[in-house]
């Protein structure tokens, strides 16, 4: 089938205004819940969209690690492109996209970094192999080859022996992203498909309906 014929019909459900939270925070936390009853497969994955001062964009999928009415948090390399990115430039987009159950969420907003603290708490909270990875890899970096992380790796378990919980590499932490606006995107018949935008003013949300 060519590409151009490649098409889903989206029948599942609906979304109105009258339906979905005066809070989108609330909103997101139903729809999540719902994804992971659904059994989607991480719901958590998202896609992280940052972009340089001159407007460059970049995107890739990172997790979800928490949320509250704060923001929505994801950890990192600081060294990485997205952290390099998010110093210059702290704003960013997610996405989170569900098409077992035809729907996307968008939340666009500013970023800051999290209390090391909790940083370091969740860090060790992880499995050894993955904080073993974390003082390994130079993220986003190019390397001359493999060889060169399983040497890095191999130099890290050496430093690192016998440890459970690693110390907080000094350049690993954690995001959140404070949202200003979001959007709930659900498929509908014809490509008329329904997408609540939510505004922040002040304390308040605006909420409103988009042409799909």
């Amino acid at each position: 089938m060519k590409l151009a014929e490649l098409r889903q019909h989206y029948a599942l459900e609906s979304l109105s205004e009258t339906d979905v939270r005066p809070d989108p925070v609330a909103q997101f936390a139903f729809w999540f819940e719902e994804a992971q009853a659904s059994q989607v497969a991480e719901p958590n994955a998202m896609t992280l969209a940052t972009a340089t001062p001159d407007g460059r964009p970049s995107a890739r999928t990172v997790l979800l690690k928490d949320f509250d009415n704060q923001g929505f948090t994801f950890f990192t390399n600081y060294d990485s492109q997205k952290g390099e990115d998010l110093a210059a430039n702290p704003r960013a987009a997610l996405l989170f996209t569900w098409l077992d159950l035809q729907r996307q969420i968008r939340i666009e907003g500013r970023v800051e970094k999290i209390d090391q603290e909790v940083s370091r708490m969740y860090f060790q909270s992880r499995p050894r192999a993955s904080q073993i990875g974390a003082w390994a890899s130079p993220q986003s970096h190019v390397i001359a080859g493999r060889e060169v992380l399983q040497k890095l790796e191999s130099d890290a378990e050496a430093k690192f022996s016998g440890i459970e919980k690693l110390p907080l590499p000094p350049n690993w932490g954690g995001y959140r992203v404070i949202p200003e606006v979001f959007e709930f995107w659900q498929g509908r018949m014809s490509r008329l498909h329904d997408r609540i935008h939510y505004t922040r003013e002040g304390e308040r949300w605006t909420i409103e309906r988009l042409a799909p």
